[in-house]
């Protein structure tokens, strides 16, 4: 084989890597929803009142590209992205039921926009597994909000 023939050759096998790699990343992709606002059905509850709320609004949830080492130096630090939100207005419901000297008030954020960023434990969830959106200690009570 000829040189000319030889750079040929490599250059179709590294046209074919390439092009194998962008086709699984789409395919990947295309297979794991997105992080974006979705509809969640979610509950409240308030130490003092004896009902949880619960109802629909917009959460933050789908995948976020992460990458993971294969060696895990003692002196480095892995930062991994989670769907989040970027842009939030808030909402304030009524707990039904609580008692006088309780303050029946509870204000949550909707989501209106999401972004792949660094988790931040005042506003997100940020373990691993957590419990369901939707899981009440109290009695439950359903809210249509719109």
């Amino acid at each position: 084989m000829g040189t000319p023939v030889k750079i040929l050759v490599v250059r179709n096998h590294i046209l074919l890597l390439l092009f194998s790699v962008v086709v699984l990343l789409a395919a990947q992709r295309s297979f794991l929803p997105p992080c974006e606002p979705v509809n969640e059905t979610v509950a409240v509850e308030k130490e003092g009142c004896p009902k949880c709320l619960v109802f629909q609004t917009t959460i933050c949830s789908g995948h976020c590209l992460t990458k993971e080492p294969v060696y895990k130096s003692p002196f480095s630090t892995v930062y991994q992205h989670v769907c989040t939100y970027r842009d939030v207005r808030y909402e304030t419901v009524r707990l039904p039921d609580c008692p006088p000297g309780v303050d029946p008030h509870i204000t949550y954020p909707v989501a209106l926009s999401c972004d792949c960023s660094l988790c931040t434990m005042d506003t997100s969830d940020c373990t691993i597994e957590s419990l369901q959106p939707d899981f009440c200690m109290s009695q439950r009570e359903d809210f249509l909000v719109y």
